[in-house]
């Protein structure tokens, strides 16, 4: 395995436990991005860093959108005690459709050999919709910039 290949690895198998925890039955861009944040000295990492995006953040961003978007059909969080979502441990959550996306714009652009952990996050961050990008600017990220920020990590 190349070294990108375990980062890979490591990066899913924490966006797996990120999916499980919010009772998602399918492992979203957005959970990928969590697991981005810890994984500690990458170029990924550093570039959300350098935005104040570790974890918490994110988390917080990701909630705000959450919430955002309920309100959008007419449901308000505040008004509700939502439990936590129930895991199924026997469930493993399957590849979710906003993640393959991030691995095709990340596999178009750049040969395997030359991959790095910044790709990976690219290909995240080049959505143009989805809630990673409405999470973002609910944060007031700049997501241009913080797309730049990434490309001169790498």
């Amino acid at each position: 395995m190349t070294t990108f290949d375990k980062y890979l690895q490591a990066v899913l198998d924490r966006a797996e436990l990120e999916a499980r925890e919010d009772g998602s039955a399918t492992v979203e861009a957005q959970h990928v991005l969590l697991a981005v944040a810890v994984q500690d000295g990458t170029d990924a990492q550093r570039a959300l860093d350098s935005a104040g995006l570790d974890h918490a953040a994110l988390k917080d961003a990701l909630y705000r959108e959450f919430e955002h978007s309920l309100s959008a059909a007419g449901v308000s969080l505040r008004e509700f005690d939502l439990p936590r979502a129930t895991q199924d441990p026997a469930r493993r959550p399957q590849l979710g459709a906003s993640f393959k996306l991030a691995l095709e714009r990340m596999a178009a652009v750049h040969r395997k050999k030359d991959l790095r952990s910044g790709h990976l996050l690219l290909g995240i961050l080049q959505a143009e919709v989805g809630t990673v990008p409405r999470a973002l600017a609910m944060a007031g990220v700049d997501r241009t910039d913080l797309i730049e920020r990434v490309r001169g990590e790498l």
